[in-house]
């Protein structure tokens, strides 16, 4: 069984690969809408700051790898390959790393990234490009293990792609990435 953590930069296409693994057969858990039944939950409007507010408090309380280990039991439950999205603490790669889970990182120009974002339309994403930017800058460093910290999480992971060309060269980068695995299980 193969449990594939997926982290990335704000529309680098990070669900775009999940929605192909699931095509593969993989199972889904997502963190977003693990926060997003949080956050309504709780009350609260749901939208990045909502998100950061709201993950960064169940870290806090229950640690920093809190929403990767419930979303890991769930996997683990449905017994068969699945993928995590979206990681963004390092204290999630750390617990990860613990579980024999790989890491997978999705990027793509800013610009290609915010028309993205969009066009999908989501509460989050209604928002300017400085905007954007700022939310890019805002999630992407800190210390705080329990923290967003997506440029050192994107460093951390063990498969780098690209996205900034087709839907196709993205799913054949994803392909050599699981054929690479595969054959390293297989050993």
């Amino acid at each position: 069984m193969v449990i594939l953590g997926i982290t990335g930069t704000l529309g680098a296409g990070k669900g775009t690969v999940a929605e192909y693994l699931q095509e593969k057969g993989f199972g889904y858990y997502s963190v977003r809408q693990f926060l997003t039944e949080e956050i309504v939950r709780r009350g609260m409007p749901v939208n990045r700051d909502s998100m950061v507010q709201v993950g960064n408090d169940l870290r806090k309380q229950h640690g920093p790898s809190y929403i990767l280990d419930e979303l890991y039991a769930r996997a683990e439950f449905q017994g068969k390959d699945a993928v995590i999205e979206s990681i963004r603490t390092v204290g999630e790669v750390q617990e990860l790393r613990k579980k024999g889970m790989l890491l997978l990182s999705v990027d793509a120009d800013p610009q290609i990234r915010y028309s993205r974002v969009q066009f999908r339309k989501t509460e989050t994403d209604h928002v300017s490009f400085e905007t954007f930017m700022e939310h890019e800058l805002r999630e992407s460093e800190g210390d705080d293990p329990g923290k967003q910290n997506l440029r050192h999480t994107v460093k951390l992971a063990d498969y780098h792609v690209t996205n900034d060309g087709s839907i196709d060269d993205l799913k054949m980068q994803v392909d050599v990435i699981l054929d690479t695995i595969r054959k390293h299980n297989a050993k």
